[in-house]
């Protein structure tokens, strides 16, 4: 599956693989598409080259999640929990505590 997005994000991940941003949209549009496991591997790259504040831990859990891969979003979810407390995020908190809930 395509949409115009994702080929845009596409694009500028190919021409600048270091851009955090540009990594966590192609990683969000595939989540969007259901495309997870695709998506697992760019938010992998976009944590190795930025210090995310939570959110993407939390899509990354998902993710995670959505592919059976259970134990490794709960440990998502808990640098996630780290990530949200330390920019003083309390709502993403909330947040990444009721997705692990879900799981239970």
């Amino acid at each position: 599956m395509s949409s115009p997005r994702l080929e845009t994000f596409r694009t500028m991940v190919a021409r600048q693989p270091d851009h955090a941003m540009a990594r966590f949209g192609l990683a969000t549009e595939l989540a969007k598409l259901g495309e997870h496991a695709e998506a697992v591997e760019h938010y992998t790259q976009y944590f190795a080259i930025h210090d995310d504040e939570g959110n993407g831990w939390l899509r990354y859990a998902e993710c995670l999640h959505a592919i059976e891969r259970t134990d490794e979003a709960r440990a998502a979810i808990a640098r996630g929990i780290d990530a949200a407390t330390r920019y003083s995020h309390g709502t993403l908190v909330a947040d990444l505590e009721a997705l692990q809930d879900s799981f239970d």
